[in-house]
């Protein structure tokens, strides 16, 4: 019989050529267990890929192929003695694998996943269902855990907000943008606003879109959207004058923060413009301190209004001193 093998560690595995496969077409049905009767090995031909392995091999579960080997399923056995199973072949030395050891690594593609799982559930193989099963299961947590999508390009920026169906919440983080140094504990409040952005991230998850922009100009900015425009922002920078140079302040409105996070949550759903008059009349659009309102930007802007916050202004002292007043200028 000629045949084209192929190398495998799985034991000896042949695909068979042309010629081979017109020289097997003398076929016939037989109960397996009266030819395997006193036989220690047995030949598969999986799809047209062949397979040398032990009748205690696949015994070792009950399955499919124990009630073959023990006669109880009938089987096409051609003239050479190679059991045909009308079964793609691909998987199979995985299926063997697994009788041999108990566990085998699955694919990590979830398409050869699911094909491994059709081949065990014919085979009635449970212990490797099941471990497809379970394997996919964790797939799919996956897949649903919290994805923080990173900001390339403005118009990516752009499509993203305004194809949204949910309230946006943006994160745009660029320490390197700086010509001055950093006060004492802007790096700590940065990192803070980081983690709380991921916090906020996981909190959410499925309910707003979390973005970061690490591009922007903004050194710490927080940018509110919903229905495709910006809601609110909120500036966590400050140029401080202290008596000798400038320097950055990164500040850290947590409070502030996390009420607008839960304000743009009118937005989910289309409740956009009920939730609006809401906000509206329970006064939380009104400009208060360090607050200004400027008009909408994005799809529908029109008329409306943006909440930009600035923690800060500018502040005519450094703040590691003692005992100076502090004076805001607009």
């Amino acid at each position: 019989m000629s045949a084209h093998a192929s190398g495998s560690s799985c034991g000896n595995v042949v695909t068979v050529s042309g010629s081979a496969a017109s020289s097997s077409s003398h076929v016939g049905q037989e109960k397996a267990g009266r030819s395997l009767a006193g036989s220690k090995y047995v030949k598969l031909n999986v799809g047209g890929t062949l397979h040398y392995t032990t009748v205690q091999t696949l015994s070792k579960e009950d399955s499919l192929l124990r009630s073959i080997c023990d006669g109880s399923t009938e089987v096409t056995i051609d003239s050479e003695g190679w059991m045909v199973l009308d079964r793609c072949g691909r998987h199979f030395s995985l299926v063997l694998n697994f009788l041999r050891d108990g566990t085998v690594p699955l694919p990590e593609s979830t398409r050869e996943l699911e094909e491994v799982l059709k081949e065990a559930q014919y085979y009635r193989l449970q212990g490797l269902v099941q471990h497809c099963l379970s394997t996919l299961q964790k797939q799919r947590d996956v897949c649903r855990g919290c994805h923080i999508p990173m900001i390339t390009s403005a118009k990516e920026e752009q499509r993203m907000i305004a194809t949204c169906r949910k309230p946006v919440v943006k994160l745009q983080n660029n320490r390197g943008n700086n010509k001055y140094s950093y006060t004492s504990n802007s790096d700590d409040n940065l990192l803070k606003n980081i983690e709380l952005f991921d916090k906020l991230g996981l909190r959410f998850n499925g309910r707003v879109l979390f973005i970061k922009d690490v591009l922007g100009d903004e050194i710490c900015c927080w940018s509110f959207y919903g229905e495709g425009r910006k809601i609110a922002e909120v500036c966590c920078t400050s140029i401080v004058y202290a008596t000798e140079k400038k320097q950055t302040k990164v500040e850290f409105p947590e409070a502030r923060i996390f009420e607008e996070t839960l304000n743009i949550l009118i937005y989910e759903n289309g409740r956009g413009l009920g939730g609006m008059a809401l906000l509206e009349t329970g006064g939380v659009l009104s400009p208060g301190v360090g607050q200004s309102e400027e008009e909408g930007a994005g799809v529908g802007g029109g008329d409306r209004r943006v909440r930009r916050i600035h923690v800060r202004r500018h502040i005519m002292h450094d703040e590691r001193g003692h005992g100076q007043q502090t004076v805001y200028k607009d």
